[in-house]
């Protein structure tokens, strides 16, 4: 059975788990650890993290590691969300971050942050048939969630933190009135086109985060130590605005004295219950559930999903309808780039025995059959080059940072040169994915070339492979003239790659 770690590097919290995860089953939570790092708080204050804030952190993860590793684990995913996304210094963070964890940190988009509490929440607490708003309130931004049958249809990102309006707003003890309404201004004015957006109608409203958490236990007398009970327990939006003019009438003393508010939480609560509340106000929410699931959890599903530790080779349900969303943005033509897709899948499989290649890959093959052509969007000439431009920049989820750029990469050469020791977006790329890209841009070229006259009628029927030869053997309904031609260009490069001749034979089905 697989065991996952997820590690989540937030502006307030740093957050671990890791569990085992049966197909088909809820996640056997086997470690779990929150520490409170306030790692934004000198992000917000001064722009970028200090030498403090980034040695705690740092002790953090070694610790967290250490535990894990113990545990057999066949994937790690580790990622950092809005206050690394703004420090200056992110880059030195998350070099001492993955030293510290034994693997790569990312910094992940609101957008990509937003799925994945997506996707933990509907692990563990599913919405069929309802359509359903999520609030993530997190120390350094909010993640407002759209979402409906268990899918998610929309998500904003915006820099509504507890801890970053806690810094920017909130300077005495209790706030003045005048802090506490330039706070709510600044939060209206945020959310003023998210609510024209989505909507106000909704069947059901979920907090997640530590905010959320600590609202719903103090509405609900729920202590502290007792948190994991608060799961899926309901606060109106009344019994919240009684709460908020509670806490933003008292001192810190007072806060602290609050059932279901933590000692930290109390120094922030404030500015997180007043957004909490000013959300639910505008979007006309009468009540809003907690559920403990949040970014890691997301992680968790996300990895059994894709079957890390045995990763499959095609992207899954949420991967292509983004991937889709973002080719049709730039032009692509859906059923020539599914046409496309399919043929490298096919390809990817049967050529297995020459490439080797982990099936991670193909996932990634997938994706850039997609993308391979939104570079005309730019210019027809060196297309290509345009296709890496606006992969390796335009948002979308579903991918870690390194595979967005393999992904990029590999558009980059579906067409003319092989990559060369000048080139500067082959050189960045890890040892590992430079090999991988050589093996599979013959593949992709191949593919796209196999629907050259882009009528459909195309198949492969089989591919055989000798010591010397590699024979493709294309069905279709009359002679492919133009796909024997086209595929036939891609010979040279194939045995410069694989070895190997390539031959393109055809047969009537």
């Amino acid at each position: 059975m697989l065991r996952y770690a997820a590690v989540d590097i937030g502006s307030n919290s740093t957050r671990m788990i890791a569990a085992e995860v049966p197909a088909g089953e809820q996640p056997r939570v086997l470690l779990s650890e929150r520490v409170v790092t306030r790692l934004g708080e000198s992000v917000f204050r001064d722009g970028r993290i200090s030498a403090q804030a980034m040695e705690e952190v740092v002790r953090v993860l070694t610790h967290m590691a250490d535990t894990y590793k113990k545990l057999e684990i066949a994937g790690v995913r580790a990622v950092a969300t809005s206050a690394v996304r703004d420090a200056s210094n992110q880059l030195e963070f998350l070099a001492r971050a993955s030293a510290a964890l034994g693997t790569s940190v990312e910094i992940v988009s609101g957008r990509e942050e937003a799925r994945l509490i997506h996707r933990g929440v509907m692990s563990r607490w599913p919405q069929a048939g309802k359509r359903v708003l999520i609030v993530d309130i997190g120390g350094g931004s909010a993640e407002i969630i759209a979402g409906e049958d268990d899918r998610m249809m929309d998500a904003i990102s915006k820099p509504l933190g507890a801890l970053r309006l806690q810094q920017i707003f909130l300077h005495a003890d209790p706030p003045s009135p005048r802090e506490l309404h330039q706070m709510a201004e600044f939060v209206d004015q945020k959310l003023s086109a998210a609510v024209e957006k989505m909507g106000t109608k909704w069947d059901r409203v979920i907090a997640t985060s530590a905010t959320a958490a600590a609202v719903v236990c103090a509405v609900n007398r729920v202590a502290r130590n007792r948190r994991d009970q608060a799961d899926r327990l309901r606060a109106s939006t009344a019994q919240i605005r009684k709460l908020y003019r509670r806490l933003s009438e008292s001192d810190l003393a007072g806060r602290r004295k609050i059932a279901g508010i933590g000692p930290r939480r109390a120094e922030i609560i404030v500015a997180g219950a007043g957004t909490l509340l000013r959300i639910l106000e505008r979007f006309h929410a009468a009540s809003v559930y907690y559920c403990s699931a949040g970014v890691r959890d997301g992680i968790l599903a996300d990895m059994a999903s894709r079957g890390v530790g045995g990763e499959l080779s095609r992207l899954g349900r949420e991967q292509r309808k983004e991937v889709e969303r973002v080719a049709s943005r730039f032009g692509v033509v859906l059923p020539h780039a599914r046409k496309v897709a399919g043929f490298s899948q096919t390809l990817f499989s049967r050529l297995e025995p020459l490439h080797q290649l982990p099936l991670a890959y193909g996932r990634l093959l997938d994706a850039a059959s997609y993308f391979c052509d939104t570079g005309h969007h730019i210019n027809d000439s060196g297309h290509h080059k345009h296709a890496y431009y606006i992969v390796s920049n335009v948002d979308f989820s579903g991918f870690t940072n390194r595979e967005r750029v393999f992904i990029a990469t590999l558009c980059r050469y579906h067409r003319k040169a092989l990559p060369s020791a000048a080139h500067a977006e082959y050189q960045i790329l890890a040892p590992d994915d430079k090999r991988a890209l050589l093996l599979l841009i013959p593949v992709l070229r191949l593919a796209d070339n196999l629907d050259r006259s882009r009528d459909q009628e195309v198949e492969v029927a089989s591919c055989d492979i000798s010591t010397s030869l590699v024979t493709l053997k294309l069905t279709s309904p009359r002679e492919p003239d133009l796909a024997e031609w086209a595929a036939a260009r891609v010979s040279d490069v194939f045995r410069e790659v694989y070895g190997r001749s390539l031959a393109v034979n055809y047969e009537r089905p």
